[in-house]
């Protein structure tokens, strides 16, 4: 399947309950929120349309992360993928869901999603896998991870309606979240799964989430954001 396909609609629905997410901030992060981050220019709540998924194209959180530091691009969510400590415990929170993180270009737009508009940072939710999109494979724990964050967001934003890949809006740039990625299994997950069967997400218990160096490591070769 070509990545820019990937894209599926979320229908209307009421939830009886509240879903939340125990979020884990990656060590340090905030201290780059000023320099990453846009105050949104639609309602928090109501203004918020679609979620974008997005692969790393690198090897490591921190190489992600560090897209942040040096101004290039930001993202709501981080997961890890099956070589960091954390991958299979937690996923990181690296921008406040109030804030409009740069993780697409505002120009860009497609006709499918949210009626054409542009200012896409401005209406979206960023979720970002860890891969390098080099012959490797999405662990399922990565693809279910991705799909309660989704879930998470259509009980919590009434207008939410777009689940769409960084591809299909930006193809002349950008291919992820790659070929790799199992699209159908990961919207079937969101559309098919119900409410009563997402993962809770365990506090890990290393010394990572106290290690103020953790977000220093250089990034590797090839790790980009948006």
């Amino acid at each position: 399947m070509n990545p820019q396909d990937y894209h599926f609609k979320l229908p209307k629905r009421e939830f009886d309950k509240t879903i939340k997410i125990p979020e884990v901030w990656y060590p340090g992060v905030k201290k780059y929120w000023e320099r990453c981050t846009t105050r949104r220019v639609f309602n928090p709540i109501l203004g918020i349309k679609g979620i974008v998924i997005h692969a790393t194209a690198g090897h490591s959180s921190a190489g992600a992360v560090s897209v942040m530091r040096d101004r290039k691009g930001s993202f709501h969510w981080l997961i890890p993928d099956e070589d960091e400590p954390e991958h299979g415990q937690i996923i990181w929170a690296t921008v406040p869901e109030t804030l409009a993180a740069w993780h697409v270009r505002n120009s860009v737009k497609h006709p499918d999603v949210n009626q054409g508009n542009n200012k896409t940072n401005h209406w979206s939710l960023g979720i970002e896998l860890v891969n390098s999109q080099i012959n490797d494979p999405f662990s399922e724990w990565q693809v279910k991870m991705a799909a309660d964050i989704v879930k998470y967001c259509w009980s919590k934003y009434p207008n939410i309606e777009d689940v769409v890949s960084h591809a299909k809006l930006d193809p002349s740039r950008r291919s992820d979240p790659g070929v790799d990625f199992p699209w159908n299994t990961f919207k079937e997950m969101v559309l098919a799964g119900g409410m009563d069967d997402l993962v809770a997400f365990e506090a890990i218990t290393e010394n990572r989430l106290s290690n103020p160096d953790a977000e220093s490591h250089d990034a590797i070769d090839g790790d980009v954001c948006c």
